[in-house]
Protein backbone atom coordinates (compact mmCIF):
# COMPACT_ATOMS: atom_id res chain seq x y z
CA UNK A 1 0.00 0.00 0.00
CA UNK A 2 1.49 3.14 -1.18
CA UNK A 3 1.98 5.75 1.71
CA UNK A 4 -0.17 8.68 0.08
CA UNK A 5 -3.03 5.90 0.23
CA UNK A 6 -2.75 6.52 4.44
CA UNK A 7 -4.08 10.23 3.75
CA UNK A 8 -7.97 9.97 3.97
CA UNK A 9 -8.14 7.38 6.27
CA UNK A 10 -6.35 8.94 8.60
CA UNK A 11 -7.62 12.48 7.71
CA UNK A 12 -11.36 10.93 8.26
CA UNK A 13 -10.32 9.48 11.44
CA UNK A 14 -8.85 13.01 12.65
CA UNK A 15 -11.94 14.98 11.61
CA UNK A 16 -14.27 12.74 12.87
CA UNK A 17 -12.83 12.90 16.75
CA UNK A 18 -12.84 16.65 16.33
CA UNK A 19 -15.82 17.16 15.83
CA UNK A 20 -17.39 14.82 17.99
CA UNK A 21 -15.26 15.57 20.93
CA UNK A 22 -17.02 18.68 22.07
CA UNK A 23 -20.45 16.49 21.17
CA UNK A 24 -19.04 13.94 24.37
CA UNK A 25 -18.36 16.98 26.62
CA UNK A 26 -22.09 17.75 26.61
CA UNK A 27 -23.24 14.08 26.82
CA UNK A 28 -21.21 13.23 29.47
CA UNK A 29 -22.65 15.90 31.83
CA UNK A 30 -26.22 14.86 30.56
CA UNK A 31 -25.81 11.41 31.47
CA UNK A 32 -23.59 11.64 34.37
CA UNK A 33 -20.32 10.39 32.87
CA UNK A 34 -18.40 12.74 35.39
CA UNK A 35 -15.15 12.22 37.56
CA UNK A 36 -15.63 14.01 40.59
CA UNK A 37 -12.25 15.41 42.25
CA UNK A 38 -10.54 13.56 45.53
CA UNK A 39 -7.22 13.14 47.27
CA UNK A 40 -5.68 10.96 44.70
CA UNK A 41 -6.67 12.71 41.73
CA UNK A 42 -5.07 16.36 40.48
CA UNK A 43 -8.25 18.05 38.92
CA UNK A 44 -10.58 19.82 41.30
CA UNK A 45 -13.80 19.95 39.86
CA UNK A 46 -16.12 17.36 38.39
CA UNK A 47 -14.78 17.17 34.81
CA UNK A 48 -16.75 15.13 31.79
CA UNK A 49 -14.97 11.27 31.21
CA UNK A 50 -17.05 10.03 27.93
CA UNK A 51 -14.46 11.56 25.56
CA UNK A 52 -13.32 7.93 24.48
CA UNK A 53 -16.50 7.63 22.98
CA UNK A 54 -15.17 10.44 20.02
CA UNK A 55 -11.81 8.24 19.99
CA UNK A 56 -13.72 4.88 19.34
CA UNK A 57 -16.28 6.10 16.56
CA UNK A 58 -13.53 7.90 15.13
CA UNK A 59 -11.04 4.76 14.66
CA UNK A 60 -14.17 2.10 14.74
CA UNK A 61 -16.12 3.79 11.80
CA UNK A 62 -12.94 4.90 9.70
CA UNK A 63 -11.81 0.94 9.57
CA UNK A 64 -14.84 -0.22 9.03
CA UNK A 65 -14.61 1.57 6.15
CA UNK A 66 -10.81 0.87 4.46
CA UNK A 67 -9.07 -2.31 6.05
CA UNK A 68 -10.69 -5.51 4.79
CA UNK A 69 -12.49 -6.58 7.77
CA UNK A 70 -11.37 -10.86 8.37
CA UNK A 71 -9.22 -12.68 10.38
CA UNK A 72 -7.52 -10.88 13.23
CA UNK A 73 -8.84 -7.75 12.15
CA UNK A 74 -12.49 -8.99 12.91
CA UNK A 75 -10.83 -9.86 16.54
CA UNK A 76 -9.33 -6.60 16.45
CA UNK A 77 -12.88 -4.52 15.75
CA UNK A 78 -14.75 -7.34 17.90
CA UNK A 79 -12.44 -7.17 21.10
CA UNK A 80 -12.46 -2.97 20.55
CA UNK A 81 -15.84 -2.75 20.93
CA UNK A 82 -16.71 -5.27 23.76
CA UNK A 83 -13.17 -3.25 25.54
CA UNK A 84 -15.29 -0.11 25.21
CA UNK A 85 -18.70 -1.19 26.04
CA UNK A 86 -16.97 -2.51 28.94
CA UNK A 87 -15.09 1.02 29.87
CA UNK A 88 -17.87 2.68 29.00
CA UNK A 89 -20.88 0.95 31.54
CA UNK A 90 -18.20 1.77 34.03
CA UNK A 91 -17.92 5.61 33.12
CA UNK A 92 -22.12 5.73 33.26
CA UNK A 93 -22.88 3.47 36.03
CA UNK A 94 -19.69 2.13 38.05
CA UNK A 95 -18.67 -1.02 37.48
CA UNK A 96 -17.05 -3.86 39.97
CA UNK A 97 -13.50 -4.84 39.43
CA UNK A 98 -14.18 -8.22 38.81
CA UNK A 99 -16.99 -7.23 36.24
CA UNK A 100 -14.37 -5.01 34.40
CA UNK A 101 -12.02 -7.45 34.35
CA UNK A 102 -14.14 -10.42 32.72
CA UNK A 103 -14.74 -7.70 30.08
CA UNK A 104 -11.50 -7.00 29.00
CA UNK A 105 -11.29 -10.51 29.21
CA UNK A 106 -13.93 -11.15 26.62
CA UNK A 107 -12.42 -8.53 24.28
CA UNK A 108 -9.14 -10.46 24.79
CA UNK A 109 -10.79 -13.46 24.01
CA UNK A 110 -12.29 -12.42 20.64
CA UNK A 111 -9.06 -11.22 19.61
CA UNK A 112 -7.24 -14.53 20.16
CA UNK A 113 -10.34 -16.89 18.62
CA UNK A 114 -9.82 -14.50 15.64
CA UNK A 115 -6.03 -15.54 15.31
CA UNK A 116 -4.28 -12.81 17.16
CA UNK A 117 -1.79 -14.88 19.20
CA UNK A 118 1.88 -14.42 20.24
CA UNK A 119 3.07 -17.58 19.71
CA UNK A 120 7.03 -17.35 20.42
CA UNK A 121 8.76 -14.53 22.88
CA UNK A 122 12.54 -13.63 22.12
CA UNK A 123 15.40 -15.60 23.97
CA UNK A 124 18.26 -13.17 23.79
CA UNK A 125 20.79 -16.07 23.93
CA UNK A 126 19.23 -18.50 21.16
CA UNK A 127 16.83 -17.09 18.72
CA UNK A 128 13.07 -17.51 20.14
CA UNK A 129 11.09 -19.69 22.44
CA UNK A 130 7.88 -21.37 20.93
CA UNK A 131 5.38 -20.84 23.59
CA UNK A 132 3.36 -23.97 22.44
CA UNK A 133 0.24 -24.16 24.67
CA UNK A 134 1.10 -20.85 26.76
CA UNK A 135 0.56 -18.88 23.19
CA UNK A 136 -3.05 -18.35 24.09
CA UNK A 137 -2.74 -17.83 28.29
CA UNK A 138 0.18 -15.61 27.73
CA UNK A 139 -1.48 -13.72 24.93
CA UNK A 140 -4.74 -13.16 27.25
CA UNK A 141 -2.10 -11.71 29.80
CA UNK A 142 -0.62 -9.36 27.43
CA UNK A 143 -3.52 -7.59 25.75
CA UNK A 144 -5.35 -7.14 29.26
CA UNK A 145 -1.79 -6.45 30.84
CA UNK A 146 -1.20 -3.57 28.38
CA UNK A 147 -5.23 -2.33 28.16
CA UNK A 148 -4.91 -1.92 32.92
CA UNK A 149 -1.67 -0.17 31.71
CA UNK A 150 -2.87 2.55 29.51
CA UNK A 151 -5.47 2.79 32.53
CA UNK A 152 -3.01 3.45 35.63
CA UNK A 153 -0.82 5.91 33.30
CA UNK A 154 -4.00 8.24 32.74
CA UNK A 155 -3.57 10.49 35.74
CA UNK A 156 -2.75 14.11 34.21
CA UNK A 157 -4.18 15.86 30.93
CA UNK A 158 -3.08 14.71 27.93
CA UNK A 159 -1.03 11.86 29.25
CA UNK A 160 -2.04 8.82 28.41
CA UNK A 161 -3.82 10.42 25.16
CA UNK A 162 -0.11 11.27 24.01
CA UNK A 163 1.43 7.92 25.12
CA UNK A 164 -0.43 6.01 23.56
CA UNK A 165 -0.31 8.34 20.18
CA UNK A 166 3.69 8.09 20.75
CA UNK A 167 3.40 4.24 20.90
CA UNK A 168 0.66 3.91 18.09
CA UNK A 169 2.99 6.05 15.61
CA UNK A 170 5.94 4.06 16.57
CA UNK A 171 4.19 0.96 15.98
CA UNK A 172 3.06 2.24 12.74
CA UNK A 173 6.27 3.21 11.35
CA UNK A 174 7.90 -0.05 12.47
CA UNK A 175 4.90 -2.11 10.79
CA UNK A 176 5.29 -0.17 7.50
CA UNK A 177 9.58 -0.92 7.43
CA UNK A 178 8.51 -4.30 8.22
CA UNK A 179 6.07 -5.05 5.37
CA UNK A 180 3.26 -4.47 7.34
CA UNK A 181 0.60 -2.27 5.47
CA UNK A 182 -2.37 -3.38 7.32
CA UNK A 183 -1.04 -3.02 10.60
CA UNK A 184 0.53 0.27 9.71
CA UNK A 185 -2.13 1.58 8.50
CA UNK A 186 -4.62 0.79 11.73
CA UNK A 187 -1.84 1.95 13.77
CA UNK A 188 -1.78 5.50 12.06
CA UNK A 189 -5.70 5.80 12.21
CA UNK A 190 -5.66 5.45 15.53
CA UNK A 191 -3.20 7.86 16.37
CA UNK A 192 -4.85 10.46 14.12
CA UNK A 193 -7.94 9.75 16.24
CA UNK A 194 -6.28 10.22 19.45
CA UNK A 195 -5.00 13.58 17.80
CA UNK A 196 -8.24 14.48 16.74
CA UNK A 197 -9.04 14.45 20.88
CA UNK A 198 -5.86 15.28 22.04
CA UNK A 199 -6.66 19.44 22.05
CA UNK A 200 -9.49 19.06 24.17
CA UNK A 201 -7.69 16.92 26.71
CA UNK A 202 -4.68 19.16 26.89
CA UNK A 203 -3.74 21.05 30.58
CA UNK A 204 -6.43 22.41 31.50
CA UNK A 205 -8.56 19.77 30.17
CA UNK A 206 -12.17 20.08 28.68
CA UNK A 207 -12.42 16.53 29.05
CA UNK A 208 -11.40 13.03 30.30
CA UNK A 209 -11.24 10.58 28.09
CA UNK A 210 -12.24 8.23 30.57
CA UNK A 211 -12.30 4.56 30.88
CA UNK A 212 -14.24 3.80 27.99
CA UNK A 213 -11.11 5.24 26.08
CA UNK A 214 -8.22 4.27 28.20
CA UNK A 215 -9.76 0.87 27.71
CA UNK A 216 -10.12 1.16 24.03
CA UNK A 217 -6.37 2.77 23.92
CA UNK A 218 -4.86 0.08 25.94
CA UNK A 219 -6.32 -3.14 24.46
CA UNK A 220 -5.73 -1.70 20.34
CA UNK A 221 -1.89 -1.08 21.02
CA UNK A 222 -1.79 -4.73 22.74
CA UNK A 223 -3.64 -6.50 19.96
CA UNK A 224 -1.56 -4.20 17.58
CA UNK A 225 1.81 -5.22 19.15
CA UNK A 226 0.89 -8.69 19.46
CA UNK A 227 -0.29 -8.32 15.79
CA UNK A 228 3.14 -6.91 14.54
CA UNK A 229 4.66 -9.82 16.67
CA UNK A 230 2.72 -12.40 14.93
CA UNK A 231 3.29 -11.44 11.74
CA UNK A 232 7.08 -10.22 12.23
CA UNK A 233 10.46 -13.09 10.91
CA UNK A 234 12.95 -10.75 13.09
CA UNK A 235 13.28 -12.06 16.78
CA UNK A 236 14.20 -8.87 18.33
CA UNK A 237 11.07 -7.16 16.77
CA UNK A 238 9.54 -9.46 19.76
CA UNK A 239 11.14 -7.43 22.08
CA UNK A 240 10.44 -4.20 20.71
CA UNK A 241 6.55 -3.61 21.73
CA UNK A 242 7.99 -4.13 25.45
CA UNK A 243 10.19 -0.80 24.61
CA UNK A 244 7.34 0.79 22.95
CA UNK A 245 5.01 0.41 25.96
CA UNK A 246 8.20 1.10 28.34
CA UNK A 247 6.43 3.83 30.23
CA UNK A 248 2.92 2.05 31.02
CA UNK A 249 4.77 -1.20 31.26
CA UNK A 250 7.28 -0.44 33.76
CA UNK A 251 5.16 2.25 35.77
CA UNK A 252 2.61 -0.39 36.12
CA UNK A 253 5.06 -3.07 36.74
CA UNK A 254 6.78 -0.47 39.36
CA UNK A 255 3.54 0.03 41.05
CA UNK A 256 3.41 -3.71 42.17
CA UNK A 257 6.52 -4.03 42.94
CA UNK A 258 6.10 -0.58 45.47
CA UNK A 259 2.40 -2.40 47.14
CA UNK A 260 4.08 -5.47 47.31
CA UNK A 261 7.21 -3.58 49.42
CA UNK A 262 4.64 -1.68 51.15
CA UNK A 263 2.36 -4.40 51.94
CA UNK A 264 -0.77 -2.83 50.52
CA UNK A 265 -3.19 -4.75 47.87
CA UNK A 266 -1.70 -4.68 44.34
CA UNK A 267 -5.18 -3.55 43.37
CA UNK A 268 -5.12 0.26 45.85
CA UNK A 269 -4.57 2.80 43.99
CA UNK A 270 -2.13 5.35 45.03
CA UNK A 271 -0.15 8.67 43.99
CA UNK A 272 3.22 7.16 43.32
CA UNK A 273 3.14 6.66 39.66
CA UNK A 274 5.46 8.52 37.55
CA UNK A 275 3.75 11.74 37.05
CA UNK A 276 2.93 12.14 40.80
CA UNK A 277 6.67 11.20 41.48
CA UNK A 278 7.39 14.60 38.56
CA UNK A 279 4.86 16.69 40.39
CA UNK A 280 6.66 15.91 44.05
CA UNK A 281 9.87 16.69 42.69
CA UNK A 282 8.11 20.04 42.25
CA UNK A 283 7.53 19.89 38.60
CA UNK A 284 4.95 21.41 36.82
CA UNK A 285 1.60 19.66 35.86
CA UNK A 286 2.49 20.17 31.87
CA UNK A 287 6.39 20.35 32.21
CA UNK A 288 5.77 16.64 33.97
CA UNK A 289 3.46 15.24 30.70
CA UNK A 290 6.20 16.79 28.95
CA UNK A 291 8.82 14.67 30.22
CA UNK A 292 7.10 11.27 30.16
CA UNK A 293 6.25 12.36 26.32
CA UNK A 294 9.89 12.93 26.16
CA UNK A 295 10.84 9.45 27.66
CA UNK A 296 7.98 7.76 25.44
CA UNK A 297 9.81 9.01 22.08
CA UNK A 298 13.07 8.26 23.48
CA UNK A 299 11.79 4.22 24.19
CA UNK A 300 10.17 4.67 20.68
CA UNK A 301 13.66 5.88 19.07
CA UNK A 302 15.56 2.73 20.75
CA UNK A 303 12.57 0.37 19.80
CA UNK A 304 13.02 1.49 15.65
CA UNK A 305 16.56 1.65 16.19
CA UNK A 306 16.42 -1.95 17.20
CA UNK A 307 14.20 -2.66 14.57
CA UNK A 308 17.05 -1.73 12.30
CA UNK A 309 19.44 -3.09 13.98
CA UNK A 310 19.00 -6.41 14.54
CA UNK A 311 21.69 -8.16 16.25
CA UNK A 312 23.37 -9.22 19.26
CA UNK A 313 23.61 -5.80 20.12
CA UNK A 314 20.33 -5.05 20.57
CA UNK A 315 19.59 -7.50 23.93
CA UNK A 316 22.84 -6.01 25.20
CA UNK A 317 21.27 -2.36 24.86
CA UNK A 318 17.82 -3.57 26.17
CA UNK A 319 20.09 -4.81 29.55
CA UNK A 320 21.52 -1.29 29.82
CA UNK A 321 18.09 0.24 29.03
CA UNK A 322 16.16 -1.89 31.60
CA UNK A 323 19.34 -0.91 34.10
CA UNK A 324 19.08 2.73 33.93
CA UNK A 325 14.69 2.48 34.25
CA UNK A 326 15.37 0.82 37.40
CA UNK A 327 17.79 2.88 38.52
CA UNK A 328 15.87 6.05 37.55
CA UNK A 329 12.83 4.22 39.20
CA UNK A 330 14.58 4.13 42.73
CA UNK A 331 15.96 7.55 42.70
CA UNK A 332 13.13 9.04 42.39
CA UNK A 333 10.77 6.75 44.27
CA UNK A 334 8.56 4.52 42.06
CA UNK A 335 9.84 1.52 43.77
CA UNK A 336 8.87 2.51 47.26
CA UNK A 337 6.78 5.32 46.85
CA UNK A 338 9.83 7.70 48.71
CA UNK A 339 12.49 9.58 47.09
CA UNK A 340 15.96 7.88 47.68
CA UNK A 341 17.34 10.35 50.02
CA UNK A 342 14.91 11.80 51.41
CA UNK A 343 12.64 11.13 55.02
CA UNK A 344 10.18 9.56 55.17
CA UNK A 345 6.85 10.76 56.71
CA UNK A 346 7.78 9.02 59.78
CA UNK A 347 11.07 10.50 59.87
CA UNK A 348 9.83 13.97 59.12
CA UNK A 349 7.17 13.77 61.87
CA UNK A 350 9.92 12.49 64.38
CA UNK A 351 11.98 15.38 63.44
CA UNK A 352 9.25 17.91 64.12
CA UNK A 353 8.70 16.48 67.87
CA UNK A 354 11.93 16.83 68.52
CA UNK A 355 12.46 20.84 67.15
CA UNK A 356 8.86 21.13 69.68
CA UNK A 357 11.11 19.52 72.61
CA UNK A 358 14.03 21.49 71.89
Amino acid sequence: MPIFEYFWPVASAFVIAVVLTPLTIKLAFRWGATDDPDTRKVHTQVMPRMGGLAIFLAFFVTLLLVVRVSGPFTGLLAGCALVFLTGWLDDLFGLSPLMKLLGQLAAAGAAVYFGIVIHYVTNPFNGSLDLGVFSIPLTLLWIVGITNAINLIDGLDGLAAGVSAIAAATMGIIAFLQGQPEVSLVAFVLVAAVLGFLPFNFHPARTFMGDCGSNLLGFALGCLSALAATKSTAVISLLVPIVILGIPIFDTFFAIVRRVHNKTPIYLPDKAHLHHRLMALGLSHGRSVSIIYGISLLFSGIAVTLTLVQNSKASLALVVLLLLVFLAADRIGLLTGERRGSKTDSEVEAAKTRSAGL
